[in-house]
Order: C-alpha cells, then sequence, then structure tokens
C-alpha cells in the first residue's frame, strides 16, 4: 500500500528528545509530537471502536512518563510506533500525522 499521490510525506522521522517525535515534512514543515499525545491518538482497534469511532484509551489509561521504544516504516504511508506501555498495535498514517500536528491543531 502506498500514500494518495497528495498525501503529506516525511522526509526524515525520528525523536526531538527522549520522548517526543520530530517528523520533517517535504513542504519544510516540521512537526514534534509529545509522546503522551500521539499515545492517546493512537487509532488502532484497541484504542478506537471500529463500529462507533468511539475512543476507547482513556488519558488515565497512559503513563505520563510513555515514550516511543521503537518506530518503524510500514511501507511508504505510515508508521508503526511500540510505546513504553507495552501498546504495539498502532499504524500511523502520514496524512493522520500531519492532522494531528499540534501546531497545525491549534490554528484550526
Amino acid at each position: 500500500m502506498t500514500a494518495p499521490a497528495d498525501a503529506p510525506t516525511p522526509v526524515e522521522i525520528g525523536r526531538a528528545n527522549l520522548a517526543d517525535i520530530k517528523v520533517k515534512w517535504e513542504d519544510g514543515h516540521e512537526s514534534v509530537y509529545p509522546a503522551k499525545y500521539l499515545r492517546l491518538n493512537c487509532p488502532c482497534a484497541g484504542c478506537v471502536d471500529e463500529v462507533t469511532g468511539k475512543r476507547r484509551l482513556a488519558a488515565a489509561g497512559v503513563p505520563e512518563d510513555v515514550k516511543p521504544l521503537g518506530i518503524q516504516l510500514v511501507g511508504r504511508y505510515a508508521i508503526h510506533i511500540q510505546w513504553s506501555d507495552s501498546h504495539r498495535t498502532g499504524i500511523y498514517a502520514f496524512d493522520l500525522l500531519r492532522k494531528l500536528c499540534p501546531c497545525c491543531r491549534s490554528s484550526v
């Protein structure tokens, strides 16, 4: 599977510090995602009800010090994050990551 032609494309994905994730996009934008924020927005079926779309994951269920243990590319359209709270099933599509960008969301 590949990303749609108009989907945002990262040119670099890594850590901003011990916990947070940084994405540099091909259009020059740079996103820094606080680890807990990104973990709370996991799109997997365990965190979001597949039928209703209602979020199942409560903020109280995620440790304050959660951090990524590993980040892997999934094809050319997403990343998979292994979290320190043992969660390993979320796949974050690039278009979702761009929509979740904290600086972009604050202006919407």
